[in-house]
């Protein structure tokens, strides 16, 4: 999982495409990735919803929780499943729409600047080996193709709107595994 194809677009992952995307600004380089977690219904693994997600797709009356985000445009870049799969939704060289209102570092609208990880998992439980392997393979093949500099969680850029990737992601992993990556201040010591 190395190799770059057109706008952005990493060979070797599942690629469906989301209509959930734009241009990032001319001046806006990718410098920064956020991890995030999801699963739909909440704290529920497996299944297709949120693929249906992201690409608008999900139906309102499959589960209650789906009435409540129905009509949200989402997406992200890169899906992790629990046993590592990558499903890829954006190419890198676009902006998905993960972040929302966001900031880091005073800069706001890291949708402009970011690469957005999903990793399958909630707040509550550890996530797999497997998505971790996935996960290092995804930064690594991000740090050959962009300037990338920071590392973080969308609850670093969207403090008290924002909880994922939750305070069982192993940040001490992602320390060790990118010692020169900046990382949110809580997360670096």
């Amino acid at each position: 999982m190395s190799e770059w194809l057109a706008g952005g677009w990493l060979r070797g992952t599942r690629h469906l495409p989301s209509p959930n995307f734009g241009e990032r600004p001319l001046e806006s380089q990718v410098s920064l990735l956020v991890v995030h977690n999801i699963s739909l219904p909440p704290d529920e693994f497996g299944g297709d919803f949120v693929e249906q997600f992201f690409t608008n797709r999900l139906d309102p009356a499959a589960h209650p929780y789906f009435a409540e985000i129905a009509g949200l445009q989402v997406s992200a870049h890169f899906y992790v499943r629990r046993d590592g799969t990558v499903t890829q939704f954006v190419g890198c060289d676009q902006r998905a729409w993960h972040a929302g209102r966001s900031t880091w570092r005073e800069r706001e609208n890291c949708n402009d600047y970011s690469v957005g990880i999903e990793l399958e998992g909630s707040d509550t439980q550890p996530f797999e080996a497997a998505q971790y392997a996935a996960l290092w393979s995804l930064v690594d093949a991000l740090r050959r193709r962009y300037p990338i500099a920071d590392i973080v969680g969308h609850s670093h850029i969207a403090p008290g709107r924002k909880t994922d990737p939750g305070s069982h992601f192993d940040w001490a992993a992602v320390r060790r595994r990118y010692p020169g990556l900046g990382l949110a201040a809580e997360v670096s010591a």
